[in-house]
């Protein structure tokens, strides 16, 4: 039996890999193949993904995140080999179909990208105020405190230089001064009330000017044109395929789209791990178990359809079209504002504020 070190080991090792071959394959199959062969590897990743999560909360064994590393590079097989010919018109249509349901959850990614990167703002000022309390040093207060104030230079900045983009239309140009004395309210609401700190703050101001920026992209710019490659086999031309893989990453995938994809998959992989401990602190201290909590289960149960949620936000990314994205986005942007300050609200009073929290 190997050690438990050992399998922890082999096991992140796998879900890296696995990780590795859906970033891998998606972008390669729609650079060397077509949109729909594109389309029908995502709906065979999602479907995979489904009955993996599935069988990983019926089973619990982690042997299955290793049985699973075979099968992305079969499905990568079959795809290829299914586009090779004529192809069949029910898996066109299956493939039209998917994308056109991806296209359907693309509100849903963008309100899931503003939920995520909330948590992740206050997890980074809930950690900065416990590093603050229990080194009890004013060296580690001195430097969060520039952090985050070069954090708001950045974010102003960005917002200037975006400004003349993302302020195309009248419509446009309310939104945003809208969105920005939003912030700034909110901002000093939670400082009165004592309820965020200048971390959290200017990461929710760099997350603001992150989306005006991207409201400000070429909205006419083609991501992906329509283009089909003349099959060549898969087994003995990986260096011809990953030459076009390479040129498609560099020249034709647009760099803000790029940013998109790091920015949407990181902020949605470590929102994914502080969500099981959100309330586990006060729950614990009341109750005594966290696996009693009654959040507990229904957040296990998501993470286990993580890999499923993985592959849809990246497909969709994949096929953004950034023209009918852009009003999304400003509707990302309110839709956090929002959340923000029902939780500056509702939250209970913190009993142990410092003052390096609004000085």
């Amino acid at each position: 039996m190997p050690s438990p070190l050992l399998w922890r080991a082999v096991s992140s090792a796998a879900r890296s890999l696995t990780v590795a071959q859906i970033l891998l394959f998606l972008p390669l199959t729609l650079s060397t193949l077509s949109t729909p062969a594109f389309s029908f590897l995502s709906l065979c990743h999602a479907v995979h993904a489904f009955i993996h999560g599935t069988l990983v909360l019926l089973w619990g064994s982690p042997n299955l995140t290793v049985l699973q590393l075979p099968i992305h590079p079969f499905l990568l097989l079959l795809c290829f080999n299914v586009f090779s010919a004529n192809v069949n018109p029910w898996i066109l249509t299956a493939s039209r179909w998917w994308a056109y349901t991806l296209s359907l959850w693309g509100p849903f990614f963008f309100l899931l990208e503003g939920l995520s990167s909330l948590i992740v703002a206050q997890r980074l000022g809930q950690m900065g105020k416990r590093l603050i309390e229990q080194a009890d040093s004013e060296v580690y207060q001195f430097t969060l405190l520039v952090a985050a104030a070069v954090t708001y230079v950045l974010s102003a900045y960005w917002c200037v230089i975006a400004y003349p983009a993302a302020a195309s239309s009248p419509l446009s140009s309310t939104f945003l001064g809208v969105a920005l004395t939003a912030l700034v309210f909110l901002t000093l609401i939670g400082f009165v009330l004592k309820k965020t700190n200048i971390i959290e703050s200017s990461a929710i101001s760099l997350f603001i000017a992150y989306n005006l920026w991207l409201c400000g992209v070429d909205q006419n710019q083609a991501y992906f044109p329509e283009t089909a490659s003349s099959y060549v086999p898969l087994i003995g031309n990986l260096k011809p395929h990953f030459d076009v893989l390479q040129n498609f990453v560099t020249n034709t995938l647009p760099k803000p789209l790029l940013i998109t994809l790091v920015y949407r998959l990181s902020i949605l992989q470590y929102a994914s791990r502080i969500l099981p401990t959100i309330g586990t602190d006060n729950w614990e201290s009341d109750n005594g178990t966290e696996e009693d909590r009654p959040t507990s289960t229904l957040i296990r149960i998501l993470l286990n359809y993580r890999q499923l949620l993985f592959v849809n936000v990246y497909s969709h990314l994949l096929l953004l079209d950034q023209s009918s994205a852009v009003w999304w986005r400003w509707a990302n942007v309110f839709f956090t504002l929002v959340l923000w300050g029902v939780e500056l609200v509702v939250s209970s009073d913190d009993d142990v504020v410092k003052d390096w929290k609004v000085e």
